[in-house]
């Protein structure tokens, strides 16, 4: 480990070594990656789970059903981000991301074990309900920490970098998903999957648990919330309110910048893959076959992003992606209803993923510019995950809804198309400032 000196980090410390570089991108990674693995992963058997913890319904109610208790995970998440990250800013990331572990983990694997309506009746629901709001009030500080760890340990140089390798984490949570469902649909039957299959991928949690507390257990804290602990003598006493009322323009535009983000993300990795299958009859096998390739797609980017970024900007590659968005979604979604047909499918996927892309390869790292260590993870989980609950969670509920009140399929992609405009216009009217010296 070589001593040098860094100006942004005061007092003069050891700088990270690439061993340890690498063990907390691992351990930032893995949690990240489980947190989205789990909600994608519930949003692909969303029909499975409905049909074994709800009353006998019609489909579409069924999965209504299903996406609103997969909804309800995310009305936790802000409280999750005050809770922990509030911790986080206290007394260390490292501590409130073993934590977050093992709460998701726990509640992920229990959902894979809860008897079926038809033998508890009531209590099938309840439990899962239950679940689902543990795993939300976790994953509420598992993105802001994880991401403020990761951006915290990167060289001034490479922070754009350092945050698309952080966000490339969620992009092969999706290839995971995809691959799982893909298989589980492949090798077991349809009565199999809808009595037992879909349990497989939950009852993995029990598995990733211990893997990832080993990982976040044995790597050093991050060096610029230790550096700034020891420069101020004190970590903040009430980050909450601190962040509140010193940094609430930054906070409003974390929120109105990650609504196309959060939106795009849920709609085209988790709501198109039911509303492919069930809607507009495609075959499973090619839904998953189009999620996949857009995942794919979607990691390219996310690395030539973020690289790009540290040369150039951040601020360009956000304001094309949000810009791409509102050009692209309506043609794609009429597209995708007339023709009904793998390809158009595949195509949309493609497109979806290019300009996630462009956002996720950028966006971690410009969020945590925007402000000061002290309250970054209390104030990046706040921002962040209010608009993931608000617009993003709900996604998949919304675009269901969507169809069936309005008759039309191609009715989803206008509610893309207004989170685009929004976020487009917050991000243009942003500062650039970096923060991270603060």
């Amino acid at each position: 480990m070589a001593f040098t000196v860094d100006p942004e980090m005061t007092p003069v410390r050891p700088s990270p070594s690439k061993r340890e570089v690498a063990k907390a991108l691992g351990s930032a990674m893995i949690g990240n990656w489980f947190e989205l693995y789990d909600f994608i992963i519930y949003g692909y058997f969303a029909a499975q789970i409905g049909l074994a913890m709800f009353p006998k319904a019609d489909p579409l109610t069924i999965i209504l059903s299903s996406f609103a208790t997969y909804g309800v995970g995310f009305v936790m998440r802000p409280i999750g981000s005050v809770v922990l990250g509030s911790f986080g800013d206290r007394y260390g990331r490292k501590l409130a991301l073993v934590i977050t572990m093992f709460m998701m983990a726990g509640a992920t694997g229990i959902t894979g074990l809860i008897p079926p309506y038809a033998q508890i009746g009531i209590a099938a629901p309840i439990i899962l309900v239950v679940c689902r709001l543990v795993q939300g009030f976790a994953a509420g500080g598992e993105w802001g920490g994880a991401t403020t760890f990761i951006v915290e340990y990167a060289p001034p140089h490479r922070r754009g970098l350092f945050g698309a390798l952080q966000q490339l984490s969620t992009s092969l949570a999706v290839v995971s998903a995809v691959l799982t469902a893909l298989g589980l649909s492949l090798i077991l039957s349809k009565p199999e999957l809808e009595a037992w299959g879909w349990r497989l991928p939950f009852i993995l949690g029990f598995f990733v648990a211990p893997v990832g507390y080993y990982l976040r257990k044995h790597v050093d804290e991050s060096p610029k919330y230790e550096a700034k602990v020891k420069s101020d003598d004190i970590a903040p006493v009430r980050p909450f309110r601190e962040a509140l009322t010193s940094h609430k323009r930054a906070i409003a535009t974390i929120f109105g910048s990650v609504i196309i983000w959060t939106v795009a993300g849920y709609t085209f990795g988790t709501f198109l893959v039911n509303f492919a299958t069930q809607v507009l009859k495609i075959e499973p096998r090619w839904a998953y076959t189009a999620t996949l390739i857009g995942s794919l797609v979607n990691i390219v980017f996310i690395v030539v992003a973020g690289y790009l970024s540290d040369r150039f900007g951040r601020k360009p590659f956000l304001l094309m992606s949000a810009a791409g968005f509102a050009l692209s979604v309506v043609p794609l979604f009429y597209l995708l209803d007339a023709t009904k047909a793998p390809w158009a499918l595949i195509l949309t996927t493609a497109v979806a993923g290019t300009f996630s892309g462009l956002f996720s390869g950028v966006g971690p790292s410009y969020l945590c510019e925007l402000l000061p260590t002290r309250v970054r993870y209390t104030a990046l989980s706040m921002g962040y995950n209010g608009a993931v609950m608000l617009f993003g969670g709900f996604a998949p509920f919304i675009g269901t809804l969507l169809v069936q009140a309005t008759g039309t399929n191609v009715a989803p992609a206008f509610y893309v198309l207004a989170a685009a405009v929004v976020s487009f216009l917050v991000i243009l009217s942003a500062s650039s400032r970096s923060r991270m010296n603060d």
